[in-house]
């Protein structure tokens, strides 16, 4: 199962990222297959640094803001407790890991990590078809140079119905951030 959320990991020079990641994960949150894409720089910092923090979040627009690279100012965060990382303070749980094995044949290199601390901060918000769509919408923005134009705008037009339905605040400025980004970098027809 894929469970999406937010990674962060720490270069060599100290230097903290927080990136969108949905690993596959095991049911008892033991294991997590991180695939990042080799250009990506959770990639390059795990390749140096074997170690990170996953954490679970209702924020979508922190989860949209760093998927587009649009993260102005990083967000509270403490030191993690058994790696080498930082814990995203508004999580509502986060799962310290260590790299066991690397296969970087593939463009999307899998990562295969061992969970080493968990933690919680707070409950979770629950179900919301906004929260939802806007995720899918983030995903879709960092894959506009991956895939044909008019399926990202099909899929973008479906997205918009439930985020026009049940969005809050939050939900609405995060789906249209990602569709301005959406729009600006879309190759031409």
């Amino acid at each position: 199962m894929i469970l999406e959320g937010i990674v962060t990991s720490v270069s060599p020079q100290g230097e903290i990222n927080v990136a969108p990641m949905g690993p596959i994960i095991d049911e008892s949150l033991t294991t997590l297959n991180l695939r990042p894409f080799r250009t990506s720089t959770t990639y390059q910092n795990l390749k140096v640094r074997p170690c990170g923090v996953f954490h679970v979040v209702d924020d979508v627009l922190l989860l949209a803001r760093a998927a587009i690279g649009r993260l102005e100012v990083l967000p509270e965060m403490f030191p993690a407790e058994h790696v080498v990382g930082f814990v995203l303070r508004d999580a509502c749980r986060w799962l310290e890991f260590e790299i066991e094995s690397c296969d970087d044949r593939d463009e999307r290199p899998n990562l295969i990590a061992r969970v080493v601390h968990t933690g919680r901060l707070r409950d979770f918000f629950g179900f919301n078809r906004a929260k939802h769509a806007v995720v899918e919408a983030a995903i879709l923005a960092t894959r506009v140079h991956l895939l044909p134009k008019d399926d990202i705008l099909r899929q973008f037009a479906a997205l918009e119905i439930p985020v026009q339905k049940t969005a809050g605040p939050r939900e609405r400025e995060a789906f249209d951030l990602l569709h301005r980004y959406v729009l600006e970098n879309l190759p031409p027809s």
